[in-house]
């Protein structure tokens, strides 16, 4: 389990009682990469799955390859990843 800075539903930072929160963040983790393209971030420039990217091609297997690359890269224990019946996106993957 990782603590870091907390970011709220809008991405801004959580702040309570006029300071920034840290707490449990792997799910956060997680979301940002899958949402960061590759590049965006110039420090780590291959880092990012960039979902939008294969939900508009639609390529369903290229996208599951690609979390599991980048969570395992990020040092995820990637265990299951796959779609559900209604097309979400499924991951068992805690950090090692």
């Amino acid at each position: 389990m990782m603590n870091d800075i907390l970011k709220d539903t809008d991405g801004d930072l959580l702040i309570s009682n006029n300071d920034i929160v840290v707490g449990y963040s792997d799910q956060q983790h997680r979301e940002d990469l899958l949402m960061v393209e590759k590049g965006a971030i110039k420090q780590f420039p291959g880092v990012g799955v960039g979902v939008f990217k294969f939900l508009e091609s639609e390529d369903g297997a290229g996208l599951l390859k690609e979390i599991s690359l980048q969570f395992s890269a990020d040092g995820m224990d990637v265990q299951q990843v796959g779609l559900d019946n209604n097309g979400n996106i499924t991951v068992i993957a805690p950090y090692k």
